[in-house]
Protein backbone atom coordinates (compact mmCIF):
# COMPACT_ATOMS: atom_id res chain seq x y z
CA UNK A 1 0.00 0.00 0.00
CA UNK A 2 1.41 3.55 -0.88
CA UNK A 3 2.53 5.29 2.03
CA UNK A 4 3.37 8.24 -0.39
CA UNK A 5 -0.28 8.37 -1.37
CA UNK A 6 -1.89 8.41 1.56
CA UNK A 7 -0.46 12.05 2.38
CA UNK A 8 -2.81 15.11 1.41
CA UNK A 9 -1.16 17.85 -0.53
CA UNK A 10 -1.32 21.32 0.99
CA UNK A 11 -2.20 23.89 -1.24
CA UNK A 12 0.17 27.33 -0.91
CA UNK A 13 -1.64 31.03 -1.01
CA UNK A 14 -1.74 32.20 -4.74
CA UNK A 15 -2.12 28.78 -6.26
CA UNK A 16 -5.46 27.65 -7.33
CA UNK A 17 -6.51 23.92 -8.10
CA UNK A 18 -8.88 22.67 -10.22
CA UNK A 19 -10.56 19.63 -11.52
CA UNK A 20 -11.81 19.35 -15.22
CA UNK A 21 -12.83 15.19 -15.49
CA UNK A 22 -9.58 13.46 -15.16
CA UNK A 23 -7.33 16.18 -15.49
CA UNK A 24 -6.05 18.58 -12.33
CA UNK A 25 -4.80 22.01 -13.36
CA UNK A 26 -2.65 24.39 -11.18
CA UNK A 27 -2.67 28.05 -11.62
CA UNK A 28 -0.68 30.39 -10.77
CA UNK A 29 -0.85 33.63 -12.21
CA UNK A 30 -0.38 33.52 -16.07
CA UNK A 31 1.84 30.09 -15.52
CA UNK A 32 -0.19 26.78 -15.69
CA UNK A 33 0.16 23.25 -15.25
CA UNK A 34 -1.52 20.07 -15.68
CA UNK A 35 -1.50 16.54 -14.61
CA UNK A 36 -3.61 13.65 -16.50
CA UNK A 37 -4.52 10.86 -14.28
CA UNK A 38 -6.45 8.74 -16.88
CA UNK A 39 -9.00 7.81 -14.11
CA UNK A 40 -6.60 5.40 -12.03
CA UNK A 41 -6.95 7.73 -8.94
CA UNK A 42 -10.10 9.55 -7.40
CA UNK A 43 -9.58 13.61 -6.50
CA UNK A 44 -11.02 15.24 -3.57
CA UNK A 45 -10.50 18.84 -2.79
CA UNK A 46 -11.11 20.05 0.47
CA UNK A 47 -9.76 22.85 3.41
CA UNK A 48 -6.95 24.23 0.95
CA UNK A 49 -5.72 20.45 0.83
CA UNK A 50 -5.86 17.86 -2.30
CA UNK A 51 -6.57 14.11 -1.37
CA UNK A 52 -5.97 11.59 -3.86
CA UNK A 53 -8.10 8.80 -3.51
CA UNK A 54 -7.34 4.91 -4.82
CA UNK A 55 -9.87 3.39 -7.27
CA UNK A 56 -9.69 -0.21 -6.42
CA UNK A 57 -7.49 -2.43 -4.21
CA UNK A 58 -4.75 -4.27 -7.08
CA UNK A 59 -0.78 -3.42 -6.77
CA UNK A 60 -1.43 -1.35 -9.60
CA UNK A 61 -3.45 0.75 -8.22
CA UNK A 62 -1.84 1.41 -5.29
CA UNK A 63 1.45 2.25 -7.61
CA UNK A 64 -0.64 4.63 -9.58
CA UNK A 65 -1.72 6.15 -6.21
CA UNK A 66 1.91 7.31 -4.80
CA UNK A 67 2.83 8.48 -8.81
CA UNK A 68 -0.27 10.66 -9.03
CA UNK A 69 0.25 12.22 -5.96
CA UNK A 70 4.32 12.41 -6.58
CA UNK A 71 3.50 14.53 -9.65
CA UNK A 72 0.64 16.48 -8.46
CA UNK A 73 2.96 17.94 -5.52
CA UNK A 74 5.79 18.31 -7.78
CA UNK A 75 3.92 20.24 -9.79
CA UNK A 76 2.22 22.50 -7.26
CA UNK A 77 5.61 22.97 -5.59
CA UNK A 78 7.27 23.66 -9.09
CA UNK A 79 5.01 27.05 -9.69
CA UNK A 80 5.18 27.84 -5.78
CA UNK A 81 9.06 27.60 -5.15
CA UNK A 82 10.82 26.28 -8.98
CA UNK A 83 13.09 24.03 -9.46
CA UNK A 84 16.76 24.23 -10.11
CA UNK A 85 19.37 22.29 -11.10
CA UNK A 86 23.43 23.30 -11.20
CA UNK A 87 25.79 21.93 -13.39
CA UNK A 88 30.15 22.46 -13.14
CA UNK A 89 32.03 22.75 -16.03
CA UNK A 90 35.84 21.76 -15.54
CA UNK A 91 38.67 21.48 -18.00
CA UNK A 92 41.02 24.09 -19.66
CA UNK A 93 39.04 26.09 -22.34
CA UNK A 94 35.49 24.79 -20.97
CA UNK A 95 33.47 27.38 -21.32
CA UNK A 96 29.69 28.31 -21.36
CA UNK A 97 27.85 31.17 -22.61
CA UNK A 98 23.85 32.26 -22.95
CA UNK A 99 23.41 34.01 -26.39
CA UNK A 100 19.41 34.48 -26.65
CA UNK A 101 17.73 31.51 -26.15
CA UNK A 102 21.04 29.83 -26.88
CA UNK A 103 23.46 27.82 -24.17
CA UNK A 104 26.94 28.15 -26.07
CA UNK A 105 29.46 25.12 -24.84
CA UNK A 106 33.04 25.14 -25.42
CA UNK A 107 34.02 21.42 -24.69
CA UNK A 108 37.63 20.67 -25.82
CA UNK A 109 35.79 19.65 -29.45
CA UNK A 110 36.85 21.82 -33.10
CA UNK A 111 33.33 23.30 -32.96
CA UNK A 112 31.32 24.72 -30.24
CA UNK A 113 27.87 22.82 -28.87
CA UNK A 114 24.67 25.12 -29.16
CA UNK A 115 21.98 23.66 -26.88
CA UNK A 116 18.36 25.35 -27.81
CA UNK A 117 16.68 26.85 -24.41
CA UNK A 118 13.21 25.43 -24.43
CA UNK A 119 9.97 27.64 -23.43
CA UNK A 120 9.82 27.07 -19.70
CA UNK A 121 13.30 26.98 -18.67
CA UNK A 122 15.73 29.52 -17.64
CA UNK A 123 19.52 28.97 -17.97
CA UNK A 124 22.58 31.49 -16.36
CA UNK A 125 26.04 31.07 -16.47
CA UNK A 126 28.52 32.40 -13.69
CA UNK A 127 32.27 31.34 -14.30
CA UNK A 128 31.87 27.75 -14.33
CA UNK A 129 28.37 26.86 -13.10
CA UNK A 130 25.74 26.51 -14.87
CA UNK A 131 22.27 27.02 -13.53
CA UNK A 132 18.96 25.45 -15.05
CA UNK A 133 15.63 26.74 -13.92
CA UNK A 134 12.00 26.26 -14.52
CA UNK A 135 8.39 24.95 -13.09
CA UNK A 136 8.33 21.52 -14.27
CA UNK A 137 10.98 19.05 -12.27
CA UNK A 138 10.83 16.80 -15.45
CA UNK A 139 11.92 19.36 -17.86
CA UNK A 140 14.55 20.54 -15.63
CA UNK A 141 16.44 17.41 -14.94
CA UNK A 142 16.56 16.15 -18.38
CA UNK A 143 17.96 19.96 -19.78
CA UNK A 144 20.68 19.42 -17.23
CA UNK A 145 21.02 15.67 -18.39
CA UNK A 146 21.37 16.80 -22.15
CA UNK A 147 24.24 19.25 -21.11
CA UNK A 148 25.57 16.55 -18.59
CA UNK A 149 25.82 14.06 -21.41
CA UNK A 150 27.81 16.72 -23.74
CA UNK A 151 30.95 15.78 -21.97
CA UNK A 152 30.54 13.67 -19.46
CA UNK A 153 32.93 13.61 -16.63
CA UNK A 154 36.13 11.59 -16.95
CA UNK A 155 37.96 9.47 -14.25
CA UNK A 156 41.77 10.37 -14.42
CA UNK A 157 41.08 14.36 -13.77
CA UNK A 158 37.54 15.25 -13.71
CA UNK A 159 37.41 16.87 -16.89
CA UNK A 160 33.63 17.52 -18.28
CA UNK A 161 30.51 18.64 -17.08
CA UNK A 162 29.35 17.37 -13.57
CA UNK A 163 25.91 17.86 -11.84
CA UNK A 164 27.91 20.51 -8.40
CA UNK A 165 26.71 17.83 -5.87
CA UNK A 166 27.95 14.92 -7.77
CA UNK A 167 31.54 13.16 -6.73
CA UNK A 168 33.91 11.92 -9.18
CA UNK A 169 35.75 8.68 -8.47
CA UNK A 170 39.26 8.97 -9.34
CA UNK A 171 41.00 6.63 -10.72
CA UNK A 172 44.70 5.98 -10.47
CA UNK A 173 47.24 7.35 -13.63
CA UNK A 174 50.05 5.05 -14.99
CA UNK A 175 52.24 3.95 -12.27
CA UNK A 176 56.75 3.73 -13.08
CA UNK A 177 58.49 1.32 -12.24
Amino acid sequence: MSRIGKKPIAIPAGIEVSVNGTVIDVKKGNKTSSVETHGRVGIEIAENNVILERVGDSKESSAFWGTYRALLNNAIEGLNKGFQKSLEINGVGYRAAVKGKVLELQLGYSHPINFEIEEGLEISVEKNIVHVKGADKQQVGQAAAIIRGFRKPEPYKGKGVKYTDETIVRKAGKTAK
